[in-house]
């Protein structure tokens, strides 16, 4: 499952979607009400206090700022109305009016799918990317949905499995597993695909789209089989990458990341400077 950033006030809110349901990060909810500088502490003690509140949460991965995948606690819209309760703050309405509208949102983007993507990527552009970024980033996730679809029907369990596919794709494309590539772009708990360069993007959204084809050939089923599918997958586009860096004489792989742009005049992403 891929994670997603959606804006409230200037600040993301990280969510992840479950079953046709979205699942929202408490930790970023409870930093925006509270201005906390220790959102996770914030949490705990709440929880201590109200013991209930554990109940309306499941634990999903999410980016740390370590690098590495790790459970975060995450409700859905109905529990976080339940934690909007319990916590004391003037943002706890305009919260409120968010989900809301986040509501709306989903019923109409179930009736007209090709809302979501057009949603998705007014807020990229609303961000400072360049046409040519959103097109590269809205192609990588049309792909990814597409090969974890593939995943699902096979019997690849979400999670853990998803994330060994994805890390071994990457590798075996980039030499890097995401973790790493992270590391080398100096983020902190950023999705990764929305800091990568064009190119980077281009041959991340390759890599899927051959996995997902050597995946259907062999009729991989199970993680075994389609671990050997994502491991070839990733073989072919390293093999691109490889030759795609020998004809232009640079590599694939940028530390360049489009948070070197906040702040300035031009916020066009290019693989030749700072995103």
């Amino acid at each position: 499952m891929e994670t997603h950033l959606t804006p409230f006030e200037g600040k993301d809110i990280r969510k992840i979607e479950h079953k046709g349901e979205w699942f929202f990060s408490i930790i970023d909810i409870i930093g925006i009400l509270t201005d906390s500088k220790d959102a996770s502490n914030y949490w705990t003690m709440l929880k201590k206090r109200e013991s209930e509140l554990s109940t309306i949460c499941g634990k999903f991965k999410f980016l740390a700022p370590d690098g590495k995948m790790r459970p975060t606690d995450c409700a859905n819209t109905e529990g976080v109305f339940r934690i909007l309760m319990s916590v004391p703050s003037p943002k706890a309405e305009p919260l409120k009016q968010w989900l809301a509208s986040l509501g709306k949102q989903a019923i109409d983007e179930t009736e007209n799918p090709e809302l979501l993507s057009e949603r998705q990527a007014e807020l990229y552009r609303a961000k400072g990317y360049s046409e040519e970024w959103v097109r590269r980033r809205m192609q990588t996730i049309e792909t990814r949905q597409e090969l974890t679809d593939e995943w699902k029907q096979r019997n690849v369990k979400e999670n853990r499995e998803y994330a060994i596919l994805t890390a071994t794709i990457a590798k075996g494309t980039f030499g890097l597993t995401p973790s790493e590539h992270a590391k080398f772009k100096g983020l902190d708990r950023q999705n990764l695909r929305d800091q990568m360069t064009p190119l980077e993007l281009i041959f991340t959204a390759l890599s899927e789209e051959i996995t997902k084809r050597v995946t259907i050939q062999n009729d991989a089923q199970g993680f075994g089989e389609n671990y050997e599918a994502a491991q070839k997958g990733g073989q072919i586009t390293g093999g691109l990458v490889a030759k795609a860096e020998k004809e232009i004489g640079e590599k694939i792989v940028s530390s360049d990341n489009f948070l070197g742009l906040k702040g300035s005049e031009d916020a066009t992403l290019s693989t030749q400077t700072n995103e």
